[in-house]
């Protein structure tokens, strides 16, 4: 299901890495997460899952927290498809992208 979701394409510079970004349109870590990205040049794609409609927010949240047996809180970043960040710690985000 989440391979049918609308994402928005962000370009850039470094595309090393398959990023993912499910936040909210109103979290300020979310904005946060994504400013990181910009200004390191990450390439990503991201989706505002409070603009999709409840049902189909409940099943994306449902198949990530199965997936990747995490809590699903926002920011939730999926890395190359096999690791998981949950939340903006900026520290955390660093280790993982190699930034």
């Amino acid at each position: 299901m989440l391979e049918t979701l609308t994402y928005t394409d962000v370009e850039g510079a470094r595309k090393e890495r398959s990023i993912t970004v499910y936040a909210l349109s109103t979290c300020g870590f979310c904005k946060k997460a994504m400013a990181f990205l910009d200004a390191r040049g990450f390439a990503y794609r991201y989706i505002y899952v409070d603009r999709i409609p409840l049902e189909t927010k409940n099943e994306a949240k449902r198949e990530l927290k199965e997936r990747f047996k995490a809590d699903i809180a926002f920011p939730f970043a999926v890395i190359d498809g096999e690791r998981h960040l949950v939340g903006f710690i900026e520290a955390d985000w660093a280790a993982t992208l190699g930034s």
